[in-house]
């Protein structure tokens, strides 16, 4: 009949390692390298932008627009509601575009401090010194009869722009 005879011979396994080809660096360092630079991209846009938001130019234009925006939200009203809210409007504004305390302060707290407004120029400093002290005596003495509040937010909207154009540096 067959006298074939089956060959049951054992041979040595094949290395998976002669599968995989030579490469002259090894992939994951390729991929250590590149997670790595894609890391420092990231790194370095997110701090460039959350320097650009924080810078005191764009923190300044973002107060400005505020205190835009609470002007125009300024409806017919008392001429001492508008004295009163005027005022606040302006303070706020300098509390966040100048750091300076003076939302907390009166404003003759805030103009006899010798750091206040040091920020600003000559013309912005006397702007300020004459705006809160008419916004003061608006607040406080009898109303006078002439005055609306329209005029009150139009002299309150000069003093902001003065003071928001009136920064040094």
């Amino acid at each position: 009949m067959n006298d074939k005879t089956g060959n049951f011979e054992l041979l040595e396994p094949h290395s998976p390692d002669a599968l995989i080809p030579d490469a002259p660096v090894a992939p994951w360092v390729i991929a250590a390298v590149a997670f790595f630079i894609v890391a420092c991209v990231v790194f370095i846009l997110t701090k460039k932008r959350r320097v650009l938001e924080t810078s005191p130019q764009s923190l300044r234009a973002a107060a400005h627009a505020v205190a835009i925006e609470s002007f125009d939200r300024l409806g017919a009203c008392h001429p001492r509601d508008a004295a009163v809210l005027s005022s606040l409007i302006v303070r706020k504004y300098l509390s966040v575009a100048a750091k300076d305390p003076a939302l907390f302060e009166t404003h003759e707290e805030t103009l006899s401090r010798h750091d206040a407004l040091k920020e600003f120029s000559d013309v912005a400093r006397v702007s300020a010194h004459d705006g809160f002290a008419r916004l003061a005596a608006l607040k406080y003495s009898p109303m006078n009869a002439e005055i609306s509040s329209e005029t009150i937010v139009l002299e309150s909207r000069q003093l902001l722009e003065t003071l928001h154009h009136g920064f040094q540096g």
